[in-house]
């Protein structure tokens, strides 16, 4: 399942980000990917020993697991590091795969999900757009500052040339309590559902039972 959170960070989130990148060196980004990535991967990527890209991390992390689809759509139990990723013109990342396991040798994260949060807007730049592949075909999504996408880390995906001025995003990936897509798309349909049920004024004793039903799917499926 692939979903769109709009509204993850706030423009003065926005600003503070951008603000505070502009003071971390960005460094050649093949530096982090796998090695059948390598390759094709052309962009930079904020230096992520510098404690200032630590705690930068940290506020965008928070404000994404703050988001009230975040927590629906993944069942997150583990998250990697950020990366923030700079692709100026002629910069692209080719067709690709992500690695099924990140992380150092002693603590692999599986990821099930990748996310991408823009943090340009999208008038300020040509190209650039991540394009998935699908079972209805290539979607090509550019999404504007503060938005982000939630998308299987499996899926062929690439990142088309920028043609002029700079994309700037967030990226990261997800290791998920609940790994098979299908039963996460089922969890998310019902919490959304209880939600507009909640906000329709459905009483406490009828949204029990779809709480007891949400949570006992989640005791079954979650590992």
């Amino acid at each position: 399942m692939t979903i769109i959170l709009q509204g993850v960070l706030a423009p003065e989130d926005i600003a503070r980000v951008r603000g505070e990148l502009s003071e971390i060196a960005f460094i050649d980004g093949k530096r982090t990917a796998g090695a059948a990535a390598r390759g094709v991967k052309q962009n930079l990527q904020a230096d992520g020993s510098d404690p200032k890209a630590h705690a930068l991390e940290r506020f965008v992390v928070d404000a994404l697991r703050r988001h009230p689809l975040f927590e629906f759509a993944a069942r997150p139990a583990r998250l990697t590091r950020l990366l923030f990723s700079r692709y100026e013109p002629g910069m692209t990342y080719g067709a690709h795969t992500d690695d099924a396991l990140m992380g150092p040798a002693d603590d692999k994260l599986r990821t099930d999900l990748a996310f991408t949060l823009f943090l340009e807007d999208s008038s300020k730049y040509e190209g650039g757009a991540l394009v998935i592949d699908s079972a209805l075909g290539e979607q090509e999504i550019k999404l504007e500052a503060g938005d982000a996408i939630v998308y299987p880390a499996g899926s062929i995906h690439y990142v088309a040339p920028v043609t002029s001025g700079a994309r700037l995003a967030a990226v990261g990936w997800i290791e998920s309590f609940v790994p098979e897509a299908g039963k996460r798309e089922i969890l998310f349909d019902l919490s959304v559902t209880r939600d507009r049920l909640a906000a329709a004024g459905v009483a406490r004793d009828e949204l029990l039972r779809l709480d007891k039903s949400i949570s006992n799917l989640l005791r079954m499926w979650a590992r």
